[in-house]
């Protein structure tokens, strides 16, 4: 798919979809949940649908409605085999993998795209050590045997994916364990939005000093309804545009009180010098001075394609630090970040595992090829917002694995002249 953009600032106001990190949880509690449980506000992108249908495929019965999932049945222990297909999503494998030992089912994973090449052997050592047989070949991964309880050990530095799909499945076990995270945890605000979800469920899980203390033989009690809260995420795209904006951009609903560690793009796009606003419909961005600074990646590698994109067009130099988990994403997010901003005139290079950009007042427009990376994709319509001629993205159709709308709700809003 091509997708041609109108160059030009824009204006008007967005609801983005609801948050994918908090959907799969959200998803997974509830089908370790005896009760009936509905999810209202989930979207259908391709990573959510990928961890509803391996939930399925474990013995879940959760149905797609209009306004989200329900979720009517306990995930079973049908014996045999199953067949899980997370597709590119590392959510869905990381948090499922650690899931599946557990329960003591034999799952077979078949990966897609960049998935077989992302990290997780450090999550497949810890489960190797604790009753888990794991066999990677090419892109499937084959799991056997059931977890036990004890000591398990995670670097924090890798994913904070890792960490989450252990604490799913340990309160699962028979006995109490531990669950040490060594170094400094990256993403830590996505582990808080994993211990709230397993507090909600009536599952305890203790942290003292980098170490959970979870008791085994827990039981997941989810609410019956559990309303999911706007994406920041797919929001930052959107309040970077704004802050190209005299009359800015509002993400409607957005929670300041948000534990999705992307709600640092108001911290960031204030501390470059854009106009921000919090009101009770939503956040607004609005253009005002916007220079340089340096952004520390570690914690929000999301959120780089968007910001590069801005600060391609601020005033002096920005400087992307601590990036390297970029490289291990749908692509090679600091090449890919590099080569498409490029591609539209922007003055920017990588630099060891970061990048530095040199802003400029505008950028020439032309075309991209988003390289199959739906952040890519969305970053591009935020350099339109500051082209002299319009940006066309070849491979726009990537941004189905996140936020499938993506398009559609960029042409609502208006040229702002």
């Amino acid at each position: 798919m091509i997708e041609r953009v109108q160059a030009g600032p824009r204006m008007g106001s967005v609801r983005v979809p609801c948050s994918k990190s908090e959907a799969h949880r959200a998803l997974i509690a509830a089908a370790l949940s005896k009760n009936r449980v509905r999810i209202e506000g989930a979207d259908a992108s391709k990573d959510v649908l990928a961890t509803l249908a391996c939930l399925n495929a474990l013995g879940a019965d959760i149905v797609q409605e209009e306004s989200g999932f329900v979720s009517a049945k306990q995930i079973g222990t049908v014996p045999g085999e199953k067949r899980l297909c997370p597709g590119e999503s590392g959510s869905t494998l990381r948090f499922l993998l650690p899931l599946a030992g557990a329960l003591g089912l034999d799952a077979q994973f078949v990966m897609e795209g960049s998935l077989p090449g992302r990290p997780i052997q450090a999550l497949a050592d810890a489960l190797q050590k604790h009753g888990m047989r794991l066999e990677k070949t090419g892109n499937e991964l084959v799991c056997r045997g059931k977890l036990a309880p004890g000591r398990y050990t995670l670097p924090g530095n890798v994913s904070s994916q890792f960490i989450t799909g252990l604490l799913f499945a340990l309160p699962l076990l028979p006995g109490d364990s531990e669950l040490c995270v060594t170094g400094e945890t990256e993403s830590e605000g996505y582990v808080r939005m994993t211990l709230k979800m397993l507090s909600a469920s009536g599952v305890r899980a203790e942290e003292d000093k980098g170490v959970f203390l979870i008791p085994g033989r827990q039981t997941y009690d989810m609410p019956p309804v559990w309303a999911l809260e706007r994406d920041w995420s797919q929001a930052a795209f959107f309040l970077c545009m704004g802050a190209l904006s005299q009359n800015g951009v509002t993400a409607l609903d957005m929670r300041t009180d948000s534990l999705q560690g992307d709600k640092a793009v108001l911290k960031i796009l204030s501390e470059a010098g854009a106009c921000v606003q919090a009101g009770p419909k939503g956040v607004t961005v609005q253009k005002d001075r916007l220079e340089g600074v340096t952004i520390d990646a570690s914690g929000i590698p999301d959120l780089i394609p968007a910001l590069s994109a801005l600060m391609s067009l601020a005033k002096g130099e920005t400087r992307v630090v601590n990036a390297s988990r970029l490289r291990l994403k749908e692509s090679d997010r600091l090449m890919t970040t590099c080569r498409m901003l490029s591609d539209l005139g922007a003055d920017i290079r990588t630099e060891g595992d970061g990048l530095v950009i040199r802003g400029r007042p505008f950028l020439a427009g032309g075309q991209t090829d988003a390289q199959g990376d739906h952040r890519i994709a969305m970053a591009a319509a935020v350099a339109a917002s500051g082209s002299q001629e319009d940006v066309t993205v070849l491979g726009a159709e990537c941004v189905q694995k996140s936020y499938p709308r993506f398009w559609q709700d960029f042409k609502q809003l208006e040229a702002d002249i």
